[in-house]
C-alpha cells in the first residue's frame, strides 16, 4: 500500500471532471450570488416568525450552502439520512458543496430543520421565480407560446376509515386525531384521490406553463389530485411573459376558454364523446397539436422519471414546495443543457 499524498483529494476530483462531473458544470453555470438577497432574510423571517432571537451554540450554516443541500435532495430523490451520508461519502457532492474534508457536514435534522425553514417563510417559491428572471437576462426569455398541463404527483396512501374519509371531504379533522397529536402530525388531510387514464391514484397534482422554445417552466401549482386541470388554467397565465399569445393543451382543458386572459389564442385537442366520436378532421387536428404540446410531457418524464418527484411530506404546504423546488432543479439542469448547448454551436470542439 502506498502512502496518502498532500494533494490525492485534489487528483481524485481532476479525474472526476475529465470523465464528466454533472454537478461540476451545474456549479460553474448557475450564479448562486444572485440568490444571496432573498437567502439573507429566510433565518430573519423565521426567528420574527417563531418569536426566537439569537441564541449560542453551534454556529449556523452558511443559507447558499443549506439551499444547495436541499437542490442535491431534490436531484437524486435522497432521504435526510441518506442525504447525509451522500454529502460525507461522494467528494463530488462535497465540491458541490464548496465543503472540505475537516468542514462540519449538515446532519439530516440540519437539513430537515432548514428544510422547513424554507417552506414557512415560502422562501421555495422567490427562489424560483428569482431564477426565472435570471433565465431572461441571460437571454432565455419565454418563446413561441406556452405549453400547459398537469400530472399527478403520488403521495403514501393514506389507511383511514370510511367515516374518517367523509369528515375529510368536507374539510374538518376527525375528533378522534385531535386528541393524538402524534397521529394528526402523521395524517395529510390535504391529499386526495384522482384519477389518471382511469387508474385512481393518491396525492397532489401539479400544474405547469411550460414555455414552448426552451421546456423550462414558468409557473408550477399544486393542489390536491382531485382539482381538475381547467381549473387552474387561468392562474398559470396570469403572470405569463411569452412573446406568443399561443396556447397548446391537451383534451382535458375543453370548455375551459372562459378562464383564459385575454388576446390569447387556444390550441386545446379536441375530445371525442359518447356517440359522438372524433371526426378524421379533428383527428388530424389532434395529431398536428399533439406535436407542439408532447414538448411537456419531456419536462414531466423528467420530474417523475428521472428525479422520481413523489410527496413524502404532510399537508398542502409542504407538497407546495416540494414541487416548487423540484421545478427550480429542473430549470437549473435545463439551464445547464441549453448552455452547453450553445457552446457546441459556438465551438464544434467544445463540450
Amino acid at each position: 500500500m502506498t502512502q496518502p499524498g498532500l494533494f490525492d483529494i485534489e487528483f481524485r476530483l481532476d479525474d472526476l471532471s475529465k470523465i464528466g462531473d454533472p454537478l461540476l458544470f451545474l456549479n460553474e453555470t448557475i450564479k448562486w450570488n444572485d440568490f444571496d438577497d432573498i437567502l439573507r432574510m429566510v433565518r430573519a423571517k423565521d426567528r420574527e416568525r417563531r418569536g426566537a432571537s439569537n441564541c449560542s451554540g453551534r454556529k449556523p450554516f452558511s443559507l447558499r450552502v443549506m439551499f444547495k443541500v436541499l437542490i442535491l435532495q431534490s436531484l437524486y430523490d435522497l432521504s435526510d439520512d441518506q442525504l447525509e451520508f451522500m454529502i460525507k461519502d461522494r467528494l463530488s457532492f462535497m465540491r458541490f458543496l464548496g465543503l472540505k474534508m475537516e468542514d462540519t457536514i449538515p446532519d439530516s435534522k440540519s437539513i430537515w430543520h432548514y428544510r422547513e425553514m424554507f417552506t414557512n417563510t415560502n422562501t421555495m417559491d422567490k427562489l424560483f421565480r428569482k431564477f426565472n428572471r435570471m433565465l431572461e437576462q441571460r437571454g432565455f426569455s419565454a418563446k413561441k407560446g406556452t405549453l400547459i398541463d398537469a400530472t399527478i404527483v403520488n403521495a403514501p396512501i393514506q389507511r383511514n376509515k370510511r367515516e374518517e374519509n367523509e369528515i375529510i371531504k368536507k374539510g374538518e379533522v376527525p375528533e378522534e386525531w385531535k386528541e393524538k397529536s402524534a397521529k394528526l402530525a402523521q395524517k395529510d388531510v390535504d391529499a386526495r384521490w384522482g384519477s389518471k387514464h382511469g387508474t385512481p391514484t393518491f396525492g397532489y397534482k401539479a400544474h405547469a406553463a411550460v414555455d414552448n422554445k426552451n421546456k423550462i417552466i414558468r409557473h408550477i401549482e399544486t393542489t390536491p389530485a382531485n382539482v381538475h386541470d381547467s381549473k387552474v388554467y387561468g392562474s398559470l397565465l396570469k403572470s405569463d411573459k411569452n412573446s406568443s399569445k399561443d396556447v397548446w393543451a391537451d383534451s382535458g382543458y375543453v370548455g375551459s376558454s372562459d378562464s383564459l386572459p385575454e388576446g390569447y389564442r387556444e390550441h386545446v385537442c379536441s375530445k371525442g364523446f359518447r356517440g359522438k366520436p372524433l371526426s378524421e378532421f379533428q383527428k388530424k387536428c389532434n395529431r398536428r397539436k399533439s406535436k407542439v404540446r408532447c414538448r411537456v410531457e419531456h419536462v414531466f418524464g423528467q420530474l417523475k422519471n428521472v428525479m422520481n418527484l413523489f410527496i413524502r411530506t404532510i399537508g398542502l404546504k409542504r407538497a407546495n414546495a416540494k414541487v416548487k423546488m423540484a421545478a427550480l432543479c429542473y430549470n437549473m439542469t435545463r439551464l445547464a443543457t441549453l448552455t452547453r448547448i450553445k457552446l457546441r454551436e459556438k465551438c464544434p470542439l467544445a463540450a
